[in-house]
């Protein structure tokens, strides 16, 4: 990216924690009502927490994850228990800044169960939020995901702000990071017809309440599953609604390289980022790395090329003023706290822009 992100240099970030410091890591940690402690974080991370710069926000995709025992929570629980009692020891790690709620894809959330999740975290943390399929699924599916039937709501504005963005907004307030329009792979009918989509995807947008008033740091973003949608017309609907491209990294869509230049034409403004799943597995291998990455307690198949591109990414971001959330999946590298760390050491060693001719 070089010089496409430059800007000044931003403030350091807040120390970590009193429950994260230690000359070895040795204080004892917050424990949640269930029980569910977080892993007292080591002196490197807890030194990269530090030199991170605040408006960065890393994070993984939910949190229920056993497989994270030693390196997000201490000691073993289960998947149930991490759901319901894991997030406020997930937001104690130094690194783990940010969430994407996926949850709220498979059905909208309600305002009281948003504010749940808000209640659990720190002020300076941020959600990405995912729009409900009932909104952004071009079809009504069943159980096995087939799909059966046209979505009569598909991209439909006011449902989209009963369902989605005022509930959202009312339970997460100012926690808000990004909140997601993820659009699933779309049938080739209406692929053969981008203009009407993308007069629909416009006239949701424009429908769209301001953030800024409930969520100042809060943005609107766009991520696809087609490449059909990656063409300028694409770029200025989200430019007119002052809207992000979420960087959709999944092997449907073309590599990082190849979708980099919708981000420069879209310069400048937050990052929102969600890398979901390693490109060795193909589009459709969501379950073969689901199956050969369980636990989720290592790194399985490291990408370095995509976190080094991610990082110039970043640090060019928050170095010119602008937020980011990134939050990465198991599916991406085999454990996604790790990839996290990994990628926060690849954001300080990126060097940092040159500035503005």
């Amino acid at each position: 990216m070089g010089t496409d992100y430059a800007g000044a240099m931003s403030q350091p970030a807040p120390p970590c924690p009193p429950h994260q410091t230690g000359l070895f890591g040795e204080a004892q940690p917050e424990t949640t009502a269930g029980g569910v402690a977080p892993q007292p974080a080591d002196g490197t991370v807890c030194t990269m927490a530090q030199t991170l710069s605040p408006r960065i926000h890393l994070g993984t995709s939910s949190w229920s994850f056993p497989g994270w025992a030693g390196l997000v929570w201490a000691g073993a629980h289960t998947e149930a228990a991490l759901s319901r009692e894991g997030l406020r020891a997930y937001a104690q790690h130094p690194l783990l800044r940010t969430v994407s709620i996926d949850r709220s894809f498979y059905r909208p959330m309600t305002t009281g169960q948003y504010a749940v999740y808000a209640a659990q975290v720190p002020d300076d943390f941020r959600f990405i939020v995912k729009a409900p399929a009932l909104v952004t699924d071009a079809v009504l599916r069943a159980s096995d995901g087939r799909g059966v039937q046209p979505n009569p709501v598909f991209l439909d504005p006011s449902v989209a702000v009963e369902q989605f963005v005022q509930p959202a907004l009312d339970g997460l307030g100012a926690k808000i990071g990004a909140l997601v329009f993820e659009i699933p792979p779309l049938p080739p009918a209406l692929r053969r017809d981008m203009p009407a989509l993308l007069a629909r995807l416009r006239r949701l947008l424009a429908a769209l309440p301001a953030l800024a008033p409930q969520a100042p740091e809060g943005v609107i973003a766009v991520e696809v599953r087609d490449s059909d949608w990656l063409v300028p017309a694409f770029r200025d609907v989200l430019r007119g609604a002052g809207a992000r491209y979420c960087l959709g990294l999944h092997p449907r869509l073309p590599p990082i390289a190849a979708q980099l230049p919708l981000l420069r034409a879209l310069w400048p403004g937050p990052f929102v980022c969600r890398w979901s799943l390693n490109r060795l597995h193909g589009a459709q291998g969501y379950e073969a790395a689901k199956a050969g990455y369980a636990p989720f307690d290592r790194l399985v198949d490291p990408d370095p090329a995509t976190r080094e591109t991610l990082a110039r990414i970043i640090r060019g971001t928050a170095d010119a003023g602008f937020s980011v959330c990134v939050s990465v999946n198991n599916k991406a590298e085999g454990c996604a706290p790790l990839s996290v760390i990994e990628l926060a050491r690849a954001i300080a060693a990126a060097p940092a822009p040159a500035p503005p001719a």
